[in-house]
This record gives C-alpha cells, sequence and structure tokens, in this order.
C-alpha cells in the first residue's frame, strides 16, 4: 500500500483519501513485501473544525486467495483452528500471547507437549482454553466454535483444522466473524511473510508484523549471499527423513515440492525426494534413498512412540538426549547404507518447524550442515536468542536441533 505525504491543500480530503488508501491486496512474494510497509495518515492531519472520519474497514486477499473484509476494530475473541498456530500470535502478541485467544483445537498438547508445558510453565491459564476439536478436522464441534463467539478465527491452507470450504468458516461468517487463512505449512519460502503480514493487519498488530518480516528478510539475505553463489551440481544432495523412526512402515516419509523441501533449496541444497514425490509430502523406499546418495541426511522429530527409535528435540529437552536419540536412529539396521550416514553427516531437528514462522532457524541451521566452512561464523543459537528475546513472551528451554549425534547410541528407546 503506498501512501503519499498528505499536503496542506489535500489535508481537507483526508477522509476520502483513507478510503481510497484501505484497499490491500497482499503481495504472494516476501522479497516485495519490504516495499510496502506503509504508516497509516495521521490523525493530526483531520480539519480542526470538524472530527476526522473513522478509518473505513479495510479489504484483504488471504492465503486462500478470498477477499477478507478487515473491521477497523481491534478483534477481542479470537480462535484458532490449529493451536499451534500459537508460535505465529505469539510472535505479534508480546508477552500477552495468550490474552485474546478464546478457544482452538488440542493439537498442540498432543503433537507438541513439550512447548505446550513451557508456556503452562508462565501461562497456567493455556490449560483452561477451551477446545473445539482434537488434532483433526472432523473432531471439530462446529457448535462448541460458535458458541465462543470469536470475532477473529484463525486457520490454515492446510493441516489438521478446518479447510477452505467447512461449513463452519460460512457459519463464522454469517455470525460476523472476520476468517482468515494462513499458509507456514505448504509453501514456506513462498507464503510466511505473507502470512505474518496479514495476521500483523487483522490483529492489529502491523508494527509488530513488519519487525519480524524485517527480522526475517535480514536472516534469510544473510544466507542468499552465500548459497546464491554455488552452481546447481556443486550443491550438497540432501535427504530429509521426516517423523524418521515412527512411521510403522519404517523409511520413509519426506518432503518434496515444499515444506521441508523449500528449506533444503532455501540453504543451497538439491532435495533427493523432489522428483520422487509429486506432491508437497510423500513416501519413498530405501532403495530410493541409496540409490539417490544423499551428502547430507537430516531427520526431523516431534512425537515418539514406545520402541521405537526417534528423534528426542524441542523444548524441555537436553542436548544430551537429543544427540543420543539421533545416535539411535542412524544405527538402525540398514541405514549405515545411506551415504550421508556412512560418512558421518547425519543431523536433526524439529519437527514442527514443518509449520512453523520461525522456520527461519531451520534454514539457517541447514546452511551451515551443507557448507561448514562459508558459515562458521553463523551462529544459529544467535538467532533463535534473538528471535524469542525480541518477539516472543517464553524463551528457548530445549534443543530445537542437534548436529551431530552422540558416538554412543543410548540402550533403551523407549524412555
Amino acid at each position: 500500500m503506498s501512501i503519499s505525504v498528505l499536503s496542506t491543500a489535500c489535508r481537507r480530503a483526508m477522509s476520502t483519501t483513507a478510503r481510497a488508501a484501505s484497499s490491500i491486496t497482499l503481495a504472494a512474494c516476501a522479497a516485495a513485501l519490504a516495499c510496502t510497509l506503509a504508516a497509516q495518515p495521521a490523525s493530526a492531519a483531520a480539519s480542526a473544525s470538524a472530527p476526522a472520519a473513522a478509518p473505513a474497514p479495510a479489504t484483504f486477499t488471504d492465503l486462500a486467495g478470498r477477499t477478507v473484509r478487515v473491521p477497523a476494530a481491534e478483534p477481542q475473541r479470537i480462535l484458532l483452528g490449529e493451536s499451534r498456530l500459537l508460535s505465529a500470535v505469539a510472535l505479534l502478541e508480546g508477552q500477552k500471547p495468550l490474552a485474546r485467544i478464546v478457544g482452538w483445537q488440542g493439537d498442540l498438547p498432543l503433537m507438541d507437549p513439550q512447548t505446550y508445558d513451557a508456556y503452562a510453565q508462565k501461562f497456567p491459564n493455556i490449560k483452561t482454553i477451551p477446545l473445539i476439536g482434537k488434532a483433526t478436522e472432523d473432531s471439530i464441534s462446529d457448535e462448541k466454535a460458535l458458541s465462543l463467539k470469536p470475532d477473529l478465527a484463525i486457520f490454515s491452507i492446510a493441516g489438521h483444522g478446518p479447510s477452505r470450504y467447512n461449513a463452519l468458516v460460512k457459519q463464522l461468517e454469517a455470525t460476523g466473524t472476520t476468517v482468515v487463512f494462513v499458509d507456514f505449512r505448504l509453501h514456506p519460502m513462498q507464503n510466511t511473510l505473507p502470512s505474518i503480514k496479514l495476521l500483523g493487519a487483522v490483529l492489529h498488530r502491523d508494527q509488530q508484523a513488519n519487525a519480524y518480516i524485517q527480522f526475517y528478510q535480514q536472516h534469510l539475505a544473510r544466507v542468499e549471499s552465500v548459497v546464491n553463489r554455488v552452481p546447481e551440481a556443486q550443491r550438497p544432495k540432501v535427504f530429509v527423513d521426516l517423523l524418521a523412526g515412527v512411521w510403522d512402515a519404517g523409511c520413509c516419509h519426506t518432503a518434496g515440492n515444499g515444506n521441508f523441501g523449500e528449506f533444503v533449496q532455501a540453504a543451497g541444497g538439491r532435495n533427493i525426494a523432489q522428483g520422487l514425490v509429486p506432491g508437497v509430502l510423500g513416501d519413498i523406499s530405501m532403495e530410493q534413498v541409496i540409490a539417490a546418495q544423499p551428502d547430507v541426511y537430516i531427520a526431523t522429530g516431534s512425537r515418539t512412540k514406545p520402541g521405537l527409535a526417534s528423534l528426542r528435540v524441542g523444548a524441555l529437552t537436553s542436548e544430551h538426549d537429543a544427540r543420543a536419540s539421533l545416535a539411535q536412529l542412524v544405527a538402525r539396521p540398514g541405514f549405515d547404507t545411506i551415504k550421508a550416514i556412512h560418512d558421518g553427516n547425519a543431523h536433526g531437528i524439529s519437527h514442527n518447524y514443518y509449520d512453523s514462522p520461525y522456520n527461519i532457524l531451520a534454514i539457517e541451521a541447514f546452511a551451515k550442515w551443507f557448507y561448514p566452512a562459508q558459515f562458521k561464523d553463523l551462529d544459529v543459537h544467535a538467532t533463535q536468542t534473538e528471535l524469542y528475546r525480541r518477539f516472543l513472551a517464553v524463551p528457548p528451554q530445549g534443543a530445537e536441533w542437534v548436529d551431530a549425534p552422540l558416538a554412543q547410541p543410548m540402550a533403551d528407546a523407549s524412555h
């Protein structure tokens, strides 16, 4: 949105100018956002002889391509589809991340209990937020969601919450609730910053959104300044083993054209699954992984199953336990035939970056793993510390990624 400086002669027409400037279309390209951070016209520009007209509601295009009319009044009752969207809302809400949330699904305590517990230590009232469902779209109670009387509902275009054409969307809009869709999951490199920009607008937190956009772009630019000079043929081949060890079928669930695959590309790697998985997420066989001869192996982890080797990372997890769990994963029968593991180039990272605006940390960690010499001075932990200090109320409390496995795996994977 471009708003020119008002001259003295134009100030009488300020209310007309404000109305004309209220239509905003979010760019799909994150790089363009830095050029469109516009300030609102100052109220002092109104004529002293007449009160300034109330600003007209703005119009936005959300990440589902829907036109959304956002009321000028700041929302007071926010409904989240997935409770893991707290990661995005918390970026913009400062020291009161839960203050306006009146309901959500139960996916956060089910799928990321460590982060949930970390928030509960500082904000015990997180346990009293009403649930509208468990961790699937079909578990949602429309009646419960409507009974909370939200004035803003935030959903994801893909995942475990209400989808674009869920009947709840129209039901909420019929009651006057503003409904917006964001995306940190399908195409994060394209949609993370536009989603933050949109949330800043609907939450009336534009300043905080713009600050995070600038932070993100600065850190991404540092990575790009190095990797953009590396020819494609010289980039390392990378395999991302999503929720490694959790799947009953064994190997291997991974990201193809989107999700973690985009982090690999942004960090200067070549995702071996890009040509093997037609969609965003899918499965490939151990034989395909071995044949691709990846130079770098990355396991992701979140939830665990008793008796199965799996990556334990995230809030309230020690560095030792994270490295020990990675050691168990790479010691699974047959995995030493994967080139990267055989060569000792194995790493682990929290699966929760797959749907989080904090994904810049994953990109930096990947870049450091792919190009250790070029990024020897890159301190990902320092980036994490800055992110949490500047934008979040709950500090980092565990190992979110692990650079290398312990020399010896733990004896028991079930604890």
